[in-house]
């Protein structure tokens, strides 16, 4: 039987606390088999500091779209290109999301002994879609707050092989599809707005 993976918050701890700066790239590297995981949580966690959300949604939205169909697809190595790899990580920002994420996560962990394993296909959808969702200028109490949560626990499933934090983050995805689809006239008119914009 393979060993299990390190926990999610103990691997990003010690990438995350180490002295100087970390690129995107060393993070990858270090994450090994667990880059996926680790691709969305960095890439959603920004999505959920105040300030920062309504300008990094749409394109966080779009990359996860992007890791989604590659995880579905079945590629075993996400492409992610030099430049980006190359960036700094903004280490006081994701420390403080990370945080209050671990204590939400906090209230439902719990280890099985045994447990189906996930399949990349399914999440890998999960995760584009709701990537798409993130990536919406929706005008709604938490439009973003809410898929940037949701892929923050699906990164998590993904990284410490836990199906019912996977079960959790689709059935949220599909009421925050139910959510966004009550709205859809307003979300629509936003969206033509902000294509009008856009072309000028």
């Amino acid at each position: 039987m393979p060993p299990l993976p390190k926990p999610l918050f103990e691997t990003l701890r010690a990438l995350l606390d180490a002295e100087g700066e970390i690129t995107l790239g060393e993070l990858l590297d270090a994450a090994g088999e667990q880059i996926y995981g680790l691709l969305v949580l960095l890439v959603a966690l920004p999505s959920l500091v105040p300030g920062l959300n309504l300008g990094l949604a749409p394109v966080g939205g779009a990359g996860l779209m992007a890791l989604g169909a590659q995880l579905a697809w079945g590629t075993t190595h996400p492409w992610v290109p030099r430049r980006i790899q190359s960036q700094p990580i903004h280490k006081g920002r994701i420390k403080e999301a990370l945080a209050k994420l671990e204590v939400q996560l906090a209230r439902f962990r719990r280890r099985a002994p045994l447990q189906r394993p996930l399949s990349p296909r399914w999440m890998g959808l999960c995760i584009a879609w709701t990537g798409f969702l993130l990536a919406l200028p929706v005008p709604l109490p938490f439009g973003n707050q809410i898929p940037a949560s949701i892929l923050c626990l699906l990164g998590a499933a993904l990284l410490e092989e836990r199906p019912t934090w996977a079960w959790v983050g689709a059935i949220a995805s599909l009421a925050n599809t139910v959510y966004f689809a009550s709205s859809f006239g307003l979300i629509v008119r936003t969206c033509v707005k902000a294509f009008h914009a856009l072309v000028k």
